[in-house]
């Protein structure tokens, strides 16, 4: 991703920010229970989110009663982010980027970044992200891979609909398996902060109606890119795809990878 595509892209999250908060789902609950047991939670403890969004990761955080830091670029996403807090006193949300935002002096037990890190500049993320950690803090990067699995037939027959509607769309494209998805820890483990990297791995699956499979797609950032004719004619032929071929519901199989690594400059 560019440098340029990358700023235009990651702000289109912000654009609807009460959609993103009811359609995007959020993450399995062993992924918080493995984070806990690999960074101590809870009261005295200091956590820096990074792009929280309207806060799916973050209201989990909050509820261990540590107190958590969570940075996030678009005003409208921490809004939303504020109210989802609002029964955790020890959780703030500052609008900034990360790349800009000033570290304060006290450093953090946990930086995390979930479904995120890719978004934020890849000369900064890894060097800033490791000093806002105390020697030893941890730092876990959550990815959310969209793999085989659930309703394949809907899939395999959405592909022409892409095809057609979005010219960047590589043709025959299909959905690889969660076991031919190799982890990627190339960045965390040659960057010299970090000791050894960890990968956790969660397969799970989520059944959507057409309309709500519609509103998720509503959030992905290369759906809102679209021009508004393509994007409208991608989604009306995939609701008829669901409701004329599937019943009214698809299932959908995400991968979710959860890395993390531990400081040690």
């Amino acid at each position: 991703m560019t440098d340029t595509s990358r700023e235009r892209l990651r702000t289109t999250f912000t654009e609807d920010a009460g959609l993103y908060d009811r359609a995007r789902p959020g993450y399995p609950r062993r992924m918080y229970e493995d984070l806990a047991g690999l960074a101590t939670l809870g009261p005295g403890r200091r956590i820096l989110e990074l792009g929280c969004g309207t806060g799916q990761a973050t209201v989990p955080l909050a509820a261990t009663g540590s107190r958590v830091t969570a940075v996030e670029l678009g005003a409208e996403m921490a809004e939303v982010a504020r109210w989802n807090l609002a029964p955790y006193p020890r959780a703030e949300v500052v609008v900034s980027a990360f790349e800009e935002w000033p570290l304060p002096p006290e450093p953090f037990d946990l930086v995390l970044a979930a479904t995120s890190f890719h978004w934020i500049d890849p000369a900064v993320r890894t060097a800033k992200a490791a000093d806002a950690l105390r020697p030893a803090g941890v730092l876990a990067v959550v990815s959310t891979h969209h793999v085989k699995g659930g309703s394949e037939e809907f899939f395999a027959e959405a592909q022409p609909l892409y095809e057609r509607f979005d010219p960047a769309t590589p043709p025959g494209l299909r959905l690889s398996p969660a076991a031919d998805i190799a982890p990627d820890d190339t960045e965390l483990a040659g960057s010299g902060r970090f000791g050894p990297v960890e990968v956790r791995r969660y397969e799970w699956d989520l059944t959507y109606s057409a309309q709500e499979y519609l509103d998720v797609l509503r959030t992905y950032s290369g759906h809102r890119a679209l021009p508004a004719p393509a994007r409208t004619g991608l989604l009306a032929g995939i609701a008829d795809l669901i409701d004329d071929r599937h019943g009214g519901s698809i299932t959908k199989r995400y991968l979710t990878e959860l890395m993390t690594a531990g400081r040690i400059a």
